[in-house]
């Protein structure tokens, strides 16, 4: 039995499917994913996109293919880039059988607007043949006209109702390697249409809430969407929408995950708002400290706290601390340990030879 039950999350016991080299659902680690939002045409620019989301920590990146051209660079963009390639796809079921022979490992769909079930059947093939996995991909702004109807509104039961129609589509033709999204802009929505869904089926699910806004609006209502499915334990695969770049798209994301402690990367800096008593600059140190750190791939916990109230404490808990002390002296703790006082104008490149030295240890075990 674990010695801290109270931070245990029980995950939903879900199928495994592969995304390429990706595997999403049962106790793989919930993959972090974002959108480029270059255009798919600028093949040079779109593969440039994607390099910096994956150096961030992205496990798997969507392409939007609206037209032809934009499907068959696909070919030269998956070549070029160590990441599955997730086309998004919307009516063009064309679209989506070019993406799959040209190298995409997953094709976000909706079966409801595709068209007719033949061409649904066709774009089935084209995965299947093409060992490509499938999203269905769910959107209260999209339902299908029926459903909408029934229920007047999007609700929780008309997403769900939607996503239990196109599964069972995927189901008759014997296609399995698949997840699913019921997204809406609305965090209330997503949440109880996520928990529906959890209830009836074990497919892997991807979270998200759609259209979620700005930078810190958005990061915000992703945060309480998408944590507080995961602290049920809900989601295999995690997308943060903003309208900014999608680089942030996946620092969101991973921080979503290192506070659940679902995801352990890079190092993870416990810090103080900063007040009065505080003995150094915490709030300037910690934009430096996270600069100068985000190189370090290694799970390492770092405390940065401006005064002695709760920094032995936070220090204790974390593999390297910095409390604040008087007259410019401050305290070093490794390993919870007081280990020697630092002055003020050494605290930032003292930490990261800290870090550093810490990652390479660890590393080495």
């Amino acid at each position: 039995m674990s010695i801290r039950p109270f931070r245990e999350i029980k995950r939903a016991k879900t199928k495994v499917i592969n995304v390429g080299e990706v595997k999403v659902g049962g106790d793989n680690p919930i993959s972090v994913q974002s959108m480029t939002n270059t255009l798919t045409t600028d093949i040079k620019a779109t593969i440039n996109q994607i390099i910096e989301i994956q150096e961030e920590g992205a496990d798997l990146v969507r392409v939007s293919c609206p037209d032809e051209e934009s499907s068959k660079a696909l070919k030269e963009i998956t070549k070029n880039v160590n990441i599955p390639v997730i086309a998004d796809i919307h009516f063009h079921y064309k679209r989506a059988i070019e993406a799959a022979v040209n190298g995409a490992k997953c094709l976000r769909i909706n079966p409801g607007n595709i068209g007719d079930i033949e061409k649904v059947h066709e774009v089935l093939k084209a995965a299947q043949d093409n060992d490509c996995s499938i999203r269905i991909g769910v959107n209260a702004g999209s339902l299908e006209k029926d459903i909408l109807e029934k229920y007047k509104e999007p609700c929780p039961e008309a997403l769900v109702e939607s996503a239990l129609r196109n599964i069972k589509i995927l189901e008759d033709k014997d296609f399995f390697n698949f997840k699913i999204s019921v997204k809406s802009s609305d965090v209330f929505l997503s949440i109880a249409a996520y928990r529906q869904l959890s209830n009836v089926t074990d497919y892997p699910l991807h979270l998200g809430i759609t259209e979620a806004g700005s930078f810190v609006s958005g990061s915000i209502k992703s945060a309480i969407g998408l944590g507080s499915l995961l602290l049920d334990g809900i989601g295999d695969t995690i997308r943060v929408s903003l309208s900014d770049d999608p680089v942030k798209e996946i620092k969101i994301g991973n921080e979503i995950l290192k506070s659940l402690n679902l995801k352990n990367r890079g190092v993870k800096i416990i810090s103080c708002p900063s007040c009065a008593r505080q003995a150094f600059q915490v709030i300037d140190t910690v934009k430096i400290l996270e600069e100068k750190l985000a190189h370090i791939k290694t799970p390492i916990t770092l405390s940065i706290i401006g005064c002695v109230v709760n920094g032995p404490g936070e220090a204790a808990m974390t593999d390297i601390g910095i409390t604040g002390g008087g007259k410019g002296n401050n305290m070093l703790y490794l390993s919870g340990i007081q280990s020697e006082k630092v002055l003020t104008e050494n605290i930032i490149s003292k930490v990261v030879e800290e870090v550093e030295k810490k990652a390479i240890e660890l590393e080495n075990k």
